[in-house]
């Protein structure tokens, strides 16, 4: 965790003028847009997106005023996505802070998330390369199918792991992944580079997933900012859950809690279902899955010139790796 603050402490004016141009960016002269936007905001995050952004910009020629055109879009863009998923969760609090949809309904945080997408596109056309809003609308496109997957897998439970690996790539990899692709594009770093860049956001983003569903199932509310078995309440069924039901003693019990909390709604208590997942290889396995992926997105940077960018990155990837929150 020091090392990662080190990161965040180097990067501070740049983190400080991207979250100046966020709060510019989102300013709207209608109150109600203004007011759920800023909150929005306030309810703060890692920034790890910008983060990224910055980091791979230093392996080109970086100018801080290019930098911010990609990250703030990247980051509102990840924002308007948290809005909607809290709306299709039924999410009273994200990390610890009431959503948009619970302080106010979820019509208002629809029209907020919209509002938010629609000032990323804004800020990301003074950026004069097509290739980086052919990757922004792309990833924006896929975003949007894992966001429908996910809502079309709620309590399946003859989905595959191959099944769920799919969803997180379009949910959470692919915009860590284009952050540090983009990064680069905008820096005019060599091509290779931003391939490997890419490749690097793409697995670390993969972990970074892995690693929150394994924290929703042992974690405390006090680490995650939400009642842990979120995840299961609104149907989602994750990595650990999956190889949980391999087991063959486990699996009955399993189909017949989640059978119980789909005709609850998720308004029941779930201690026994993490108690089993808990106790099972889910967890174990699912961290192993999830350091093969950090193991890979290190390995991606091989090739790369041995610059702190390089080292802060690997640092990150490591972070992802054993968050606990």
């Amino acid at each position: 965790m020091k090392n990662l603050m080190d990161i965040y402490t180097r990067k501070r004016k740049d983190i400080a003028a991207i979250e100046k141009e966020l709060e510019e960016s989102v300013y709207t002269e209608y109150s109600m847009l203004r007011e759920t936007s800023v909150h929005l905001l306030k309810a703060g995050g890692k920034r790890i997106r910008p983060v990224f952004v910055l980091l791979s910009g230093e392996f080109g020629d970086y100018q801080l005023q290019t930098m911010k055109r990609v990250a703030v879009p990247l980051e509102l863009i990840h924002m308007a996505s948290l809005v909607h998923d809290d709306v299709i969760d039924d999410a009273n609090t994200r990390r610890g802070q009431l959503t948009v949809r619970s302080k106010w309904d979820n019509r208002i945080a629809m029209f907020t998330g919209d509002y938010i997408f629609a000032k990323a596109l804004g800020v990301i056309t003074q950026i004069p390369k097509p290739a980086v809003h052919q990757i922004m609308s792309k990833a924006i496109v896929e975003m949007s199918i894992g966001e429908m997957e996910q809502i079309r897998f709620f309590f399946h439970s003859e989905q595959t792991i191959r099944d769920y690996l799919l969803r997180i790539r379009r949910k959470t990899a692919l915009l860590i992944a284009i952050s540090c692709q983009l990064g680069a594009v905008a820096a005019d770093a060599p091509e290779w580079i931003c391939n490997k860049l890419y490749s690097f956001g793409y697995n670390a983003g993969m972990a970074f997933q892995i690693r929150d569903d394994i924290l929703d199932l042992i974690g405390t509310e006090k680490q995650i900012g939400k009642p842990p078995g979120s995840d299961v309440k609104q149907g989602n069924i994750t990595l650990p859950v999956l190889i949980a039901m391999q087991d063959p003693a486990l699996k009955p019990f399993i189909l017949t809690e989640l059978e119980r909390i789909h005709k609850l709604d998720g308004q029941t208590d779930v201690t026994r279902f993490l108690d089993a997942i808990r106790n099972s290889k889910g967890i174990e396995q699912a961290e192993a899955l999830s350091q093969k992926y950090i193991d890979k997105a290190i390995a991606a940077l091989d090739l790369l010139p041995n610059t702190q960018a390089k080292k802060d990155l690997i640092e990150i990837a490591h972070f992802f790796g054993n968050r606990s929150y």
